[in-house]
């Protein structure tokens, strides 16, 4: 018992450190309610609720309150219940899974897909794989490349090389330093979901058929969102077949839960066929492959959903504008409204959603570098003129009560 204890004061040594330096982290108590997206309840403690608007939510097109996909979770648990009962290959691969990854891999114009636990899972278990596939090979990764990307290339124990964020010209001085037959992987996202920006796909893919290195994107901020049929911004630029494994998540613009890959039938087959985080996890409950299934078609043929989204992330830009809000003014439908101090970023988010109803969780460090902690807003189809009124009035009183600076309104 006297070990446990004094074992028990590092633990609380290492919470006070995260207190002293403001990146605590509290989990709002909500409760989405159906059918009003992006309505929901907050409990602020057992006894008290009111209703807010969530405006930090990463179901990007309101697809986890779509009432077909609702049906088809809810008819997946009628026919097959609930669990899958194991993992891929002991009795956990439905027919709703089968299903799920052909329309996947159709999505993406790829052979086939294999679906993930999680995004995070997928790019663990896919990166992590790589050297026992590729003996000797060197993963270039841009510097920004989400937290599951880099433990996934860790995990590999792979030689690492990072490159500056979007940088072609530091990629390039880089690649030229390993020999042309040696292996290589130039891993990157498309929609860099903090920064609102978007990598240099074909540059990128560019060189790498110029050094001979295989390209594997993070397109989670983007499948749903951008391309005729959601395919991500590979689809947008007429890119899906220079990419050689795409990952993408069922999490955001599906509303659901789950990730995947889809590439090559050689690839798929190889990481299905050896990747731990694959062959030892259950599979993801029929009802959610149902769901997304139902999902992923729907958005195939809804570019209606997508240029809505893409006007309402431009209006709020538009007022964030002419308020002089330093925000990031990026091409995508995310918008980081920039507060660089981690003890005010929480307060803020604290007033906005006490006093006003309004839910902005405050992202600070290891998510984003310190000095540049933010509220990160996204914008759906169902944020009305109204609500942007609501939230603009709100912000406004915040801003000034902690002076926090403007900028000039040409």
């Amino acid at each position: 018992m006297s070990e446990t204890k004094s074992y028990k004061s590092y633990f609380q040594s290492a919470l006070d450190n995260v207190r002293e330096e403001g990146r605590y982290r509290v989990f709002q108590d909500i409760r989405r309610k159906r059918g009003a997206f992006p309505k929901a309840t907050w409990y602020s403690d057992p006894t008290h609720e009111r209703e807010i608007t969530v405006w930090c939510s990463n179901d990007y097109l309101g697809m986890g309150q779509n009432e077909c996909v609702i049906e088809a979770v809810k008819s997946a648990v009628d026919a097959a219940g609930t669990g899958s009962g194991g993992t891929r290959n002991i009795s956990g691969t439905t027919h709703y899974h089968v299903q799920l990854e052909r329309e996947l891999a159709d999505l993406h114009a790829k052979d086939r897909a294999l679906i993930f636990t999680s995004g995070f899972v997928a790019n663990e278990a896919t990166l992590g794989v790589m050297r026992k596939i590729l003996p000797d090979l060197v993963i270039f990764s841009d510097e920004m490349n989400h937290a599951s990307m880099i433990s996934g290339i860790q995990r590999s124990r792979c030689e690492k090389v990072i490159f500056k964020h979007n940088d072609l010209s530091d990629l390039e001085e880089k690649l030229k330093l390993y020999p042309h037959d040696r292996p290589k992987l130039i891993a990157f996202e498309s929609v860099y979901s903090m920064d609102a920006d978007i990598a240099p796909i074909e540059e990128i893919c560019d060189l790498a058929d110029k050094y001979s290195a295989l390209t594997y994107i993070d397109e989670v901020h983007a499948v749903g969102m951008y391309g005729p049929r959601g395919g991500g911004v590979c689809e947008a630029r007429g890119l899906m077949d220079r990419v050689d494994i795409i990952q993408g998540t069922l999490a955001k613009a599906f509303g659901m839960i789950g990730g995947y890959v889809a590439a090559d039938d050689v690839i798929i087959d190889a990481v299905r066929s050896i990747a731990a985080g694959f062959i030892f996890t259950t599979s993801i409950p029929p009802s959610t492959a149902a769901g997304a299934l139902r999902s992923v078609k729907i958005l195939k043929i809804s570019q209606e959903i997508r240029d809505q989204h893409k006007e309402r992330a431009n209006a709020l830009k538009a007022r964030f504008r002419d308020a002089g809000f330093p925000f990031i003014d990026g091409d995508t439908h995310i918008v980081p409204l920039m507060v660089g101090d981690p003890v005010k970023c929480k307060a803020i988010s604290d007033r906005l959603i006490s006093e006003f109803g309004i839910y902005a969780q405050p992202i600070n460090f290891p998510t984003v570098p310190r000095g540049t902690e933010r509220l990160r807003f996204t914008p759906s189809p169902f944020h009305s003129d109204v609500m942007m009124d609501e939230l603009m009035a709100a912000l406004n009183v915040v801003w000034d009560e902690f002076a926090l600076k403007r900028q000039k309104v040409a």
